[in-house]
């Protein structure tokens, strides 16, 4: 195969990810104003459901246009010879192969962050201001910002740095090195996240004595589920929107309530959330996406493994000299598709999690509370209750509201 061959391997890849992206959106998007349901038609009064359709046409519009743009964005890159210019503008100040990479990493990202704020800005503070959701200041957006670049730059760079220097010292067989430390990672950030990175972003506060953590610790108690932490995190310094999630495993395990949940839902439908939340804990469902995700991250580097040494990858994208992280970016490409079929099987696995836990919540505490909970959390963030199939199957991580609801009410 020939650098030019590859090269156009590559373009295709884009185009044909994108033409299928857009493809569902569009199909999605023709959607929007079905009628709902019978069970869910008690979700939204007439004016909130045309409120919600107008959300989604918005988001829908600006999805599209934001999306056009990074292709044309890219495309360019490639066709002008991008990642080539920054790859000389980076061996302009060293020669060391960790510190090139890191400085061509730098320059695209910033790149990119850079052009893309305006449509970040535009989402945060023109839709989602306009339909009610956003309570994030200025100021909280930019040290967002700031925030996210000193993580990218000292956990991303470290990581990419290590990988670097494995494949420098041990070849081909990189892969296991760097494997190993990435798995040792995801299990430190997946114990101690809500420890170490929450905090940079928001405040967690331990919930306070009352009758909801009356409810839930009786709850807890009942199911055999020893649980010590539950905090509130101020969600509603961002958005209105509301969520709750599970995270860590043994001693650090914790649920994370948002404050906009509890403003949002009566107790004994939060204490139904929570409910979902320990099922998950309960069928290990945890453990499970912890191991599969470290897995998928083998098959990815022991596949990168087998190409990354080849100069095609790094003269497709127009740079004479072979380097690790010029190759990295056309393996990524490469590696898309694979990705996409992963993804699928992921969301399939989860949404097959979500029903467990959604049944564990129903057996051992109540079925009704957890539907109302969740038909209160979807009329309040406008969600849609009429997606296409094929979105669904595609994209969707949790069933709808109409299966979650058919699921439950189940005998």
């Amino acid at each position: 195969m020939t650098p030019t061959t590859l090269f156009f391997i590559l373009i295709a890849i884009i185009i044909i990810e994108f033409v299928i992206d857009t493809t569902l959106d569009v199909l999605n998007a023709k959607h929007y104003g079905d009628k709902l349901p019978e069970p869910l038609q008690d979700v939204y009064d007439t004016e909130e459901y045309l409120k919600s359709q107008a959300y989604k046409k918005e988001r829908f519009k600006f999805s599209m246009v934001s999306s056009v743009f990074s292709l044309v964005l890219l495309l360019a890159f490639f066709f002008l010879d991008g990642f080539a210019f920054v790859d000389e503008l980076a061996r302009q100040y060293t020669d060391h192969p960790i510190l090139i990479a890191l400085i061509f990493f730098g320059i695209i990202m910033l790149g990119s962050d850079i052009l893309t704020t305006p449509f970040s800005y535009y989402s945060t503070f023109v839709i989602e201001e306009k339909y009610g959701f956003n309570k994030t200041t200025l100021k909280t957006f930019v040290l967002d910002k700031i925030k996210g670049w000193f993580m990218l730059i000292i956990v991303g760079g470290a990581l990419l740095s290590l990988i670097i220097w494995f494949y420098q010292w041990a070849g081909s067989s990189f892969w296991l090195y760097a494997w190993a430390v990435i798995a040792v990672f995801s299990v430190v950030m997946n114990m101690f996240y809500a420890k170490l990175i929450v905090p940079l972003f928001n405040k967690q506060t331990p919930l306070e004595d009352g009758s909801l953590r009356q409810k839930i610790e009786a709850y807890a108690s009942k199911v055999g589920f020893n649980l010590d932490n539950i905090f509130v995190i101020d969600g509603s310094k961002r958005s209105t929107k509301a969520n709750a999630y599970f995270s860590g495993f043994g001693h650090e395990k914790r649920i994370t309530l948002y404050d906009t949940l509890i403003n949002d839902l009566e107790e004994e439908e939060i204490v139904a959330v929570l409910a979902h939340e320990v099922g998950h804990y309960k069928k290990n469902h945890i453990i499970i996406n912890l191991v599969t995700s470290i897995a998928l991250t083998g098959l990815t580097l022991w596949l990168l493994s087998l190409c990354i040494g080849s100069p095609l990858l790094s003269q497709a994208l127009g740079v004479a000299t072979p380097s690790f992280h010029i190759g990295l970016i056309a393996f990524g490409i490469l590696y898309s598709p694979i990705s996409e079929i992963t993804s699928l099987l992921m969301n399939f696995i989860s949404r097959a999690f979500e029903y467990q836990a959604d049944n564990f919540a129903k057996e051992t505490y109540a079925g009704a509370p957890l539907i109302s909970g969740l038909k209160t959390l979807s009329k309040n963030s406008l969600s849609n209750l009429t997606p296409h199939p094929a979105y669904v199957f595609m994209h969707y991580s949790h069933p709808t509201l109409l299966q979650r609801f058919r699921n439950i009410s189940s005998t």
